[in-house]
């Protein structure tokens, strides 16, 4: 079963991720709607129709799990998504706040039994409440993220869910990776949590722990480093960091092209 067991920290975060996002919502008008997010080929109202979109979901594998019921399907998901495309984009912003804080709210009033007894299966996985609400944050942070580095360029992932996601961003990477042409083993180091990583851009493999411990057993040693914060990281995964990032400073990379990367993780 894939769990992390304690919901309560994975709520407050995507809380406050929902209250984060709906500040910056509250303040935009119809062209700010329309203005493009960080995704290139969506504009913020594109961001929140695909998060109300996802929070409906959720929400069905929520019940599903509450009920012991089926898992919803593609062909649910589908309808979901039909409707959200038809609406106007003053409509996916104003729905899209309303079923998060839906979402939120429901996963807020469950009993402690409801919680424990609680089991869905997603992506072939069998996932508790915590590990429902991990995938959501990551999503929900980052899209969040889109919207608000529109509006203010020095925006960053909320500090709050990257702490809490930052030690689960390796079993991200085959899912959100693709194989380089020319393959290296990268050696990462984060702040803000520290962290040490090994990313294999062959394997498609983020592993914790220092190159240097890997050695011993027989890996490969590391043609090139990375050094930044654990944000910028997250980021990296989703296919959102890049050349300023590295005009920053924020990003010190040797011998690692970040173009390279790009197209190893290309995001979404």
């Amino acid at each position: 079963m894939d769990s992390v067991t304690d919901p309560a920290p994975w709520l407050a975060a995507l809380r406050a991720s929902h209250d984060r996002l709906t500040g910056i919502v509250d303040g935009l008008d119809a062209d700010g709607l329309r203005t493009r997010s960080y995704a290139s080929d969506w504009s913020i109202a594109d961001v929140l129709s695909h998060l109300g979109s996802g929070a409906e979901i959720f929400l069905l594998h929520l019940n599903s799990g509450l009920s012991a019921g089926d898992s919803p399907g593609q062909a649910d998901f589908q309808a979901i998504w039909d409707m959200w495309n038809e609406l106007p984009p003053g409509e996916q912003a104003a729905r899209s706040i309303a079923v998060n804080g839906s979402l939120v709210g429901r996963v807020g009033s469950l009993t402690q039994e409801e919680i424990a007894a609680f089991q869905v299966q997603m992506f072939g996985m069998t996932m508790d409440l915590a590990g429902l609400l991990r995938m959501r944050l990551s999503e929900h942070a980052v899209h969040t993220w889109d919207v608000a580095v529109a509006v203010d360029p020095a925006a960053r992932v909320s500090p709050d869910a990257v702490e809490l996601l930052i030690d689960g961003v390796g079993r991200m990477v085959p899912w959100m990776g693709k194989k380089a042409a020319s393959t290296q083993v990268i050696a990462i180091t984060t702040t803000e949590p520290r962290r040490e990583f090994t990313l294999d851009t062959g394997g498609v493999t983020l592993t914790p722990g220092s190159v240097d411990a890997d050695r011993a057993a027989g890996a490969p040693v590391a043609s090139g480093s990375l050094e930044l914060p654990a944000e910028a990281l997250l980021r990296m995964l989703y296919g959102r960091v890049g050349a300023p990032d590295a005009a920053s400073g924020e990003v010190r990379a040797s011998n690692v092209d970040l173009a390279d990367l790009r197209t190893v993780f290309p995001g979404f």
